[in-house]
């Protein structure tokens, strides 16, 4: 069972007061709670963040694609893509 869900972060989100004003990006930590909270919608139990990496920054209101594709060893594998480029990727420890 793989998940799928878009994601974008309002451009008057709390989080971009000071990060970074003039030149807002979304913060790491808000796309990983994003895909945590996917995975708990998928009925999995996220456990920890094995791995996490950010490959692109984003800006307020830009469309992006969240996927999170378990594998047998209790990780889901997450991607966040925005036009088809990944911006993060992230091993996630989950629970059924």
């Amino acid at each position: 069972m793989g998940l799928e869900s878009t994601l974008e972060f309002a451009a008057d989100h709390p989080a971009f007061a000071g990060h970074f004003p003039g030149a807002p990006i979304v913060p790491g930590v808000l796309l990983l709670d994003a895909a945590l909270h996917a995975l708990e919608g998928a009925g999995l139990n996220p456990t920890g963040i094995a791995s996490a990496k950010f490959l692109q920054p984003v800006a307020p209101a830009q469309a992006l694609v969240l996927a999170c594709t378990p594998a047998a060893s209790g990780r889901c594998a997450v991607s966040i893509a925005r036009a088809g480029e990944p911006v993060a990727v992230a091993q996630v420890q989950a629970a059924a």
